[in-house]
């Protein structure tokens, strides 16, 4: 049995004010020419489709263009589950009409059941687990009458749902979990061990949403979505595939692939990783202003989306301005040296006094030494009042 395996489109997704969607269907040529280069048993997409639960018309076409060449150019099944930022109502609509045509999508927990492959060794069962609040797992899989209902009811977090929606899948389908059967299941959580990053979305405060890597024991090999760095959890059969695109600058050192799954007859995973090559890559720059310009012209990659970090001892002009002039997409311009430091209220160290109650001069002192950790000298004193006797001060 072989499969491909991708998570976390996030297609939609805005950066920065830029629209991504051609990034997106960029990468997306790749990986349909991955897929009709192997032309693996079943595709699997382990959530967030979307960036967002209402997409944009773009992010429908582009996902409607995709699938219908793997399911019906190709003949491939593909296997989707919702993500949290997908809408699991929106994208489970005429979801047993699609079934039929090969595409599978688990949109709502009580709605997923397991799907019957076979290789030259005989079933191999791909388990839908799509992300579910606990709340909703707790209303929906109550309310179904299933195995996992007593579970369900007193399931307050993410974890607790997980064993829930398990239990509930094993109910309706026990064939797929007799002993011997090889089982894959396909989920959207945050399983302990897994390295976050700045653009994945918090499932809930304080470690709730975080759900152990043992509800997945009796799988031969999980397909993980949400965590957007590709990893394995250590010691287990689970694994990220990571996201598409790099969608923040957390994200810069993180090359993007797709996960290439065989399982052979005893249910054991091979896993090798497929590079994706993006449009524009997402890195991150640091030097003076002066320095970063000079290195243009011998940077194939200044269109790249970038954040700068300018090491510039003296205040800079426009920067943001001028480096765009040779890197057209920086997206943020840190400048740390002049950030103002741990100044609580601003008030002046061992002095008691607001910025109110100190004269001009006082009030650049303070800046000037908070901004560049040195005492203004003689000369930066004349500039400053001498800009000041230029303009009527309030």
């Amino acid at each position: 049995m072989r499969l491909i395996h991708t998570s976390d489109w996030h297609l939609g997704r805005i950066f920065f004010k830029t629209h991504l969607v051609e990034d997106q269907a960029y990468v997306l040529e790749q990986f349909i020419g991955i897929v009709e280069q192997e032309r693996p048993d079943v595709v699997v997409i382990a959530g967030d489709v979307y960036d967002r639960s209402a997409p944009c018309v773009e992010a429908v076409e582009l996902l409607d263009d995709v699938l219908s060449r793997i399911v019906l150019r190709l003949g491939l099944p593909v296997v989707i589950i919702a993500g949290n930022h997908d809408s699991p109502e929106r994208i489970g609509f005429c979801s047993g009409l699609m079934e039929a045509g090969g595409l599978h999508i688990a949109g709502m927990p009580d709605a997923a059941r397991p799907i019957e492959f076979r290789d030259a060794y005989g079933p191999v069962w791909v388990v839908p687990l799509p992300y579910a609040e606990p709340a909703v797992v707790r209303d929906r899989l109550s309310a179904s009458g299933a195995a996992g209902a007593a579970a369900a009811a007193s399931a307050t977090d993410h974890d607790a749902a997980l064993a829930a929606q398990v239990s509930a899948v094993a109910w309706a389908c026990p064939e797929a979990f007799a002993d011997g059967e090889r089982r894959i299941a396909v989920a959207h959580a945050l399983v302990y061990g897994g390295d976050t990053c700045e653009s994945e979305r918090l499932l809930t405060l304080g470690g709730s949403g975080a759900v152990d890597s043992a509800r997945f024991d009796g799988f031969c090999y999980t397909a993980l979505g949400h965590l957007h760095r590709p990893q394995p959890i250590t010691g287990t059969a689970c694994r990220y595939s990571g996201s598409l695109l790099k969608y923040s600058f957390s994200e810069a050192d993180q090359p993007k692939s797709v996960s290439l799954v065989e399982i052979d007859g005893q249910g054991t995973a091979r896993v090798a990783t497929i590079p994706l090559t993006p449009r524009r890559d997402v890195r991150c720059l640091s030097g003076s202003l002066a320095e970063l310009i000079a290195r243009a012209q011998h940077d194939p990659g200044r269109d790249d989306y970038l954040s700068v970090q300018l090491s510039d001892a003296d205040a800079v002009w426009d920067g943001l301005g001028r480096l765009r002039e040779h890197y057209p997409n920086v997206m943020q311009l840190e400048l740390p040296r002049f950030e103002p430091g741990d100044s609580g209220d601003r008030r002046l160290a061992g002095a008691g006094r607001g910025w109110s109650q100190i004269s001009l001069e006082e009030q650049f002192r303070e800046f000037y030494q908070q901004t560049t950790g040195e005492i203004p000298d003689d000369e930066h004193m004349t500039a400053f009042r001498e800009a000041v006797a230029g303009v009527d001060v309030v």
